[in-house]
């Protein structure tokens, strides 16, 4: 039985937008910034343009450095992929998570929708992998939105102004 967390808002920007905000290497990492013993994303290094089978390598503000491939793109509807290469104390729970974001277009701009399915090492673990997953990575994806909605609304410098 494997663990799931969610997470959704709507952006005020075209499905276009929050795609590329949701895949862009440079700018998610300011966006993801965890929550609890969840770490911030600090870095994405891309391994070969973003397509299904690509991978990417994630550098998080702990230290780890997960690895991700690419399972579904298509733009500016759906991205998943797969991530491995847990340490302890989350390679004690689980496997591996598979995550699919999901936009879609409504009157006010898109509307965002991000799943993880955790894989578990053992079934008995669920209880503890539940409480940590839903409670710290739940929130670390719901924060996550709320800094890129975020983002949206805090209007650019003038150029040449710091």
């Amino acid at each position: 039985m494997p663990v799931s967390c969610h997470a959704e808002r709507s952006l005020p920007c075209r499905p276009e937008v929050a795609f590329a905000m949701a895949t862009d290497p440079d700018r998610f990492p300011t966006f993801f910034t965890g929550f609890g013993p969840i770490p911030a994303v600090r870095g994405i290094r891309l391994h070969s343009p973003l397509a299904v089978g690509s991978q990417r390598r994630v550098h998080n503000s702990d230290g780890t450095v997960l690895s991700e491939r690419v399972i579904a793109h298509d733009p500016p509807v759906r991205h998943a992929y797969t991530l491995s290469g847990f340490r302890p104390p989350f390679s004690w729970l689980v496997t591996q998570g598979e995550a699919n974001w999901t936009i879609t277009g409504h009157e006010f701009g898109s509307r965002v929708r991000w799943d993880y399915e955790f894989a578990l090492k053992r079934q008995w673990l669920w209880p503890v992998a539940a409480l940590v997953l839903k409670l710290f990575m739940a929130r670390a994806m719901h924060r996550c939105l709320k800094n890129m909605s975020r983002a949206l609304m805090t209007p650019d410098p003038a150029p040449g102004k710091p």
